[in-house]
C-alpha cells in the first residue's frame, strides 16, 4: 500500500522520502525508481540500534510531518519525534488482529505500549473499520483515530474477455464448468481447511465446477495442502496454479472469487476480483463485509456449511445474473476504493498536519 500510495500521491506538493529501519528490501528499488529516496538504517540489535536512532534523528531534521507505517515504526516514530513538537506525527494501523496466540510476544508488548501512547500523537490512520475497533478495544485513543481505507489501482485490474482460454496451467476450458477461484498465501488466517471442507460439501451435491487457487506455496509442493484436497477427495476438482503475477487473468477466468479467511485486515484481494468483474463470497473477516456490500455474499467465518451455500447461491444466479453483480461490484470498488481517492486522502492529512 505504501508503494501505490508514493505512486499517486503529488510529489510537487509533497517532498516525501522514507526511512526503513531494515534494509530495501522487495520495494526498496521500486519506490527509488518513483524518485522517492530510501534510506536504510539496518537496524539489528545493540549499537546498530543505537546509530539508527541517531541517523533517523538527522534525517528528520527539517520534516515537517512524520507518517509511521506499523508498530515497530510507530514507537520508533514516536521516540525519534518525542522532544520535537513542531514535527507532526502520523501513525499507521495496518492490521486487525491482536491475538497473543498468533502474534509474536515482542509485537504484543509494542502494540500495548503504542496503546498508551496513541493520545500523545496527532493522529492514527487504520487501514478498516475493524481494526479501528480492534485497537479502541486493545487501548488505543479512540478519538485519534481515522479510518483511510487501502486503495485498488482499478484501471489495472480490468475484466479481460477470453481470459478463461489464455491462463496458463489451467485445466479443461469447457464454458459449461464455472471456476471458482481464491487467491492468497498459505497461512492459517486464511482458513484453507474452512474452504476445502466447503468444497467437500458442495461437490457431494452437484459436482459441476473447477477451483483455481493461486498464491505462495499453494502448489503441488506444500504437503500440508496436498493432504487436505486428498482427504476431501478433490484431487480431480482443483488446480494449483502457485504464485501468479497475471492475476487480473485468474480473476477474468473465473465466475465466482471465494474469501475463507479468519481474519484480515483490509481484504485486498476482495478488491481486485471486485475490480475485475468478479463476484464475490467473502467470511465477515475484517472489512471484507464492508467491501463487498451488496455486491455479493458474506458469511460468518470458520462455517464451513455456511461458506457452501454462500458459493451454491452464486452459483444458482445465471451468468448474466453474475455479470450484473460483478458489474456493481467494479462500480463499487472506483467509487470508495479507488487509490486516486485514497491518495488525495492522505494529502490532505498531511495539509492539515495530522490535525
Amino acid at each position: 500500500m505504501l508503494y501505490k500510495l508514493l505512486k499517486y500521491i503529488d510529489h510537487e506538493k509533497f517532498d516525501i522520502q522514507v526511512i526503513s529501519m531494515m534494509g530495501q528490501g522487495v520495494y526498496g528499488p521500486k519506490i527509488e525508481k518513483l524518485g522517492v529516496k530510501v534510506h536504510c538504517l539496518n537496524m539489528n540489535k545493540g549499537m546498530s540500534t543505537l546509530t539508527g536512532f541517531f541517523r533517523a534523528k538527522k534525517l528528520i531534521k527539517d520534516t515537517d510531518v512524520i507518517q509511521t507505517w506499523m508498530y515497530h515504526a510507530d514507537l520508533f516514530g514516536y521516540l525519534l519525534t518525542s522532544f520535537s513538537k513542531q514535527k507532526k506525527l502520523i501513525w499507521g494501523i495496518r492490521r486487525n488482529n491482536l491475538d497473543p496466540k498468533l502474534n509474536k510476544k515482542s509485537t504484543m508488548i509494542i502494540a500495548k505500549i503504542n496503546s498508551k501512547l496513541s493520545a500523545k500523537v496527532d493522529k492514527v490512520v487504520s487501514c478498516s473499520i475493524k481494526a479501528r475497533g480492534t485497537h479502541e478495544k486493545f487501548g488505543y485513543n479512540a478519538e485519534n483515530i481515522i479510518v483511510i481505507p487501502n486503495g485498488f489501482e482499478v484501471d489495472n485490474f480490468n475484466r479481460i474477455d477470453n481470459a478463461k482460454y489464455t491462463v496458463s496451467n489451467m485445466p479443461s476450458k469447457d464454458k459449461g464448468v464455472p471456476y471458482l477461484t481464491h487467491v492468497g498465501r498459505w497461512n492459517n488466517l486464511k482458513d484453507y481447511n474452512n474452504f476445502i471442507q466447503a468444497l467437500s460439501i458442495i461437490n457431494q451435491i452437484d459436482s459441476n465446477f473447477h477451483v483455481l487457487m493461486a498464491g505462495t506455496n499453494i502448489d503441488e509442493s506444500n504437503e500440508e495442502l496436498m493432504q487436505l484436497i486428498d482427504k476431501f477427495n478433490l484431487n480431480d476438482k482443483i488446480s494449483l496454479l502457485g504464485r501468479r503475477d497475471d492475476i487480473p487473468t485468474v480473476m477474468s477466468a473465473s465466475d465466482l472469487f471465494v474469501l475463507s479467511s479468519i481474519d484480515e485486515g483490509f481484504p485486498n484481494v476482495v478488491g481486485e476480483a471486485m475490480a475485475c468483474e468478479t463476484p464475490c463470497v467473502v467470511t465477515d473477516a475484517g472489512d471484507s463485509a464492508y467491501v463487498v456490500g451488496d455486491t455479493g455474499e458474506i458469511v460468518p467465518i470458520k462455517n464451513s456449511q455456511a461458506l457452501a451455500s454462500g458459493i451454491m447461491a452464486m452459483l444458482k444466479l445465471s451468468q448474466h445474473e453474475r455479470q450484473k453483480l460483478g458489474q456493481s461490484a467494479r462500480k463499487r470498488v472506483l467509487d470508495k476504493f479507488d487509490i486516486k481517492n485514497v491518495a488525495k486522502q492522505f494529502e490532505g492529512l498531511y495539509e492539515l498536519g495530522g490535525e
